[in-house]
C-alpha cells in the first residue's frame, strides 16, 4: 500500500483564539477475541451499557466526546438506545467506524488483509460505508460527518469515498506507525499536525497523536526504525528512558509517559492533542488493556491525572465540530 504523506494535503490553520486543545475519540465497537482470526459473528456489545457513565464523567470535564460506532453496535437495539441517551445528555458526537469483517454486506474472503476496509474493492468499502451510514443516520436523524477506520485502515478510494457522502473529518491516521506488516497502511510520515485531504482538500485529517520521549527524542522516528532492526533494541531504550513512542490512549500507554508525551506535545506545538480509546476497555476482560478491576481503576486514574494535567496547562477540550469550525 502507498504511504500516506502530510505532503499530500494542505496543513489546517487555526482560527484566532483557537488556542492549544484536546479530544477523545471513543472507538465504539463490538466485544470479541483480539487474539482470534477475524469472523463475521461471535462478537457482542454489553460494554455498551458502561458508555453513559462514562460519558458523564467525562462530561464533568467538560469533554465533548466522539464516539465512532461501528454497525454491530449501530444495529443492535440496546445499543441504539444508550447512544441516543448519550447525545441527549449532550457533548457528545455520533461518527462512524468501519469494521468490514461485522459490517455486511459480505463479498470479500475474510482474512487479515480484508480487515483493513481500504484494501476491499472500492465498491465494497463503498457498500459497507453506505450500510454503516444509514444505520448511523437513523439512530440520530443526521448523518454522521466524522469516520475512522477500523484498525486505520484507510485505502486509496475512502477518502473519496467518504467526501461523496458528506464526511468532513477523518481521524484514521496514527501518526509514526506503519501496519505494512499486517497488510494496512504506513502512517510513518505523518505527523501530529492537522491537514486537508480528500478531493479539493475538503476533508480535515485529525491524526491520533503520538510523541517521541526521552532523552533522545530528536532522533525520533529514524532512531525508531533502527532500533527496531535490533531484537528488543525499542524496549532497550524506553527502559533506559532514551526513546519511547507514546500514543495518547490510556491502552498500553504507562501514566508517567503519558504526560511527559503531553508536555512534548505542547512544547512541540501541537494544536490538538488527539486521545482515544476503545468503549469495551470500560468493562474488565474484553480487551488485553483492561484485563481485571484492578486495570480498570488504572484506566480512570490515568484519565484523571491526564484531564488534571490539561488543565493545569490551560488545555480546554473541543469537540468535533470546533475543530471543523476553527480549521482554515
Amino acid at each position: 500500500m502507498v504511504p500516506f504523506r502530510p505532503a499530500d494535503g494542505r496543513p489546517v490553520t487555526w482560527r484566532d483564539g483557537f488556542g492549544t486543545r484536546f479530544t477523545v475519540f471513543v472507538d465504539t465497537e463490538e466485544e470479541f477475541d483480539w487474539r482470534a482470526p477475524f469472523r463475521h459473528d461471535g462478537w457482542g456489545v454489553s460494554a455498551v451499557a458502561a458508555l453513559p457513565d462514562a460519558h458523564r464523567r467525562f462530561a464533568d470535564h467538560g469533554v465533548a466526546s466522539c464516539y465512532l460506532v461501528d454497525y454491530p453496535v449501530a444495529t443492535d437495539p440496546a445499543a441504539i438506545e444508550a447512544l441516543r441517551g448519550i447525545v441527549a445528555h449532550g457533548r457528545a458526537t455520533i461518527g462512524a467506524q468501519l469494521h468490514p469483517w461485522v459490517n455486511p454486506p459480505f463479498d470479500e474472503a475474510l482474512t487479515a488483509h480484508s480487515s483493513f476496509a481500504g484494501n476491499l474493492p472500492p465498491a465494497l468499502e463503498a457498500a459497507k460505508l453506505d450500510r454503516l451510514t444509514d444505520s448511523l443516520t437513523a439512530i440520530t436523524g443526521t448523518r454522521p460527518t466524522v469516520y475512522r477506520a477500523g484498525r486505520y485502515g484507510l485505502g486509496p478510494a475512502t477518502l473519496t469515498l467518504l467526501a461523496e457522502r458528506g464526511y468532513r473529518l477523518d481521524s484514521s491516521m496514527r501518526a509514526r506507525y506503519d501496519y505494512r506488516a499486517q497488510g494496512g497502511p504506513d502512517y510513518r510520515a505523518i505527523g501530529n499536525a492537522a491537514f486537508h485531504t480528500g478531493p479539493d482538500g475538503c476533508l480535515v485529517e485529525l491524526p491520533l497523536t503520538t510523541v517521541f520521549t526521552g532523552r533522545l527524542r530528536r532522533g525520533g522516528q529514524r532512531l525508531y526504525e533502527g532500533a527496531g532492526r535490533i531484537p528488543r533494541g525499542r524496549g532497550v531504550l524506553a527502559r533506559l528512558g532514551l526513546l519511547h513512542r507514546v500514543a495518547l490512549t490510556p491502552e498500553d500507554m504507562p501514566l508517567a509517559d503519558a504526560l511527559e508525551a503531553i508536555r512534548v506535545a505542547v512544547d512541540e506545538g501541537v494544536r490538538v492533542l488527539n486521545f482515544s480509546y476503545h468503549s469495551p476497555s470500560l468493562v474488565p476482560g474484553h480487551t488485553p488493556y483492561v484485563r481485571d478491576a484492578a486495570d480498570l481503576a488504572a484506566f480512570w486514574r490515568w484519565w484523571d491525572a491526564v484531564l488534571a494535567l490539561l488543565a493545569t496547562l490551560g488545555i480546554a477540550p473541543a469537540s468535533s465540530d470546533d475543530i471543523l469550525a476553527a480549521a482554515t
